[in-house]
């Protein structure tokens, strides 16, 4: 009887133990987890802010755009894209001119297409290599963690946004190819799909691709500085942003004479239209 008790008596050790040794576990688990945040939150602190500067900036730039519609180079170049295939269509003689244009502008979005992969297999093979540069790429790293799994996630960052490059810069070639047979097609034929209207809408459907992959090629300058450290990724981020918008406003004059194409441009599309009705 004495046996059977002490045998008891010894699971019953053993089950405790084995209980003690569980929720030794899962209150490190629980504590590893709270101080993830303290860990990488400088890093995802700054990530997180230089997102909402470049989302606050686009936010900024489409309210600009809505109240004037030639604020921007892009609303511009969207105009001026208009009025050239609507030239090139109505006015004859002008089929060799819309080919070299819209072959030089695939040739531009080839070559950066064929950039984004060469960047893509440089940033695979520096993941691979990037235990034997640690020391110097934290060099500078005054705030920001230095673990490998971050090392990995900022890189993994990196391929998404150059991914979206090379699809972007791939699509404008696409439509580029598609606009290529469209402008050619002569109005004589008054074929409804193939309008100067429609294929104005696939050009600037193509520079809007191109203009992502541009996008996406200048979002990697923050990316890249965050390999040094968050800090630089927010002064990079601020530089970025001015740079933006240097680049992306129209000239004041610029800006007023095309809005008054785009006055015209709109005019002729009503009339255009009022006329197929009737």
């Amino acid at each position: 009887m004495t046996w059977k008790v002490q045998k008891h008596y010894l699971e019953n050790m053993q089950n405790s133990e084995s209980n003690i040794k569980v929720a030794g576990e899962t209150a490190v688990n629980l504590l590893q987890h709270s101080n993830w945040l303290e860990i990488y939150g400088v890093d995802i602190y700054s990530f997180v802010t230089s997102a909402l500067l470049l989302l606050a900036y686009y936010l900024l730039i489409a309210h600009k755009t809505r109240k004037n519609p030639a604020y921007t180079v892009q609303s511009v170049n969207i105009i001026a894209r208009t009025a050239w295939v609507e030239s090139i269509m109505r006015d004859g003689g002008k089929e060799v001119l819309a080919v070299q244009t819209l072959r030089n502008s695939t040739m531009a979005a080839t070559f950066l297409a064929s950039t984004s992969v060469l960047l893509i297999i440089g940033v695979l093979t520096l993941s691979a290599q990037g235990d034997k540069m640690e020391g110097t790429w934290h060099a500078l790293n005054m705030a920001g963690n230095t673990h490998n799994e971050l090392w990995l996630t900022k890189l993994l960052i990196m391929l998404l946004d150059l991914f979206v490059a090379f699809f972007s810069f791939s699509m404008a070639v696409r439509v580029f190819n598609h606009v290529g047979y469209m402008i050619n097609v002569p109005l004589a034929r008054n074929h409804k799909m193939i309008c100067p209207q429609h294929v104005a809408i696939h050009l600037n459907r193509a520079g809007m691709f191109y203009s992502v992959g541009m996008r996406a090629y200048y979002f990697t300058v923050p990316l890249v500085f965050w390999l040094f450290g968050p800090h630089f990724m927010l002064l990079s981020t601020l530089a970025l942003i001015l740079i933006l918008y240097r680049l992306d406003r129209a000239p004041k004059i610029l800006a007023e004479d095309y809005a008054e194409d785009s006055a015209h441009l709109s005019g002729a599309a009503e009339f255009d239209k009022a006329r197929a009705s009737t």
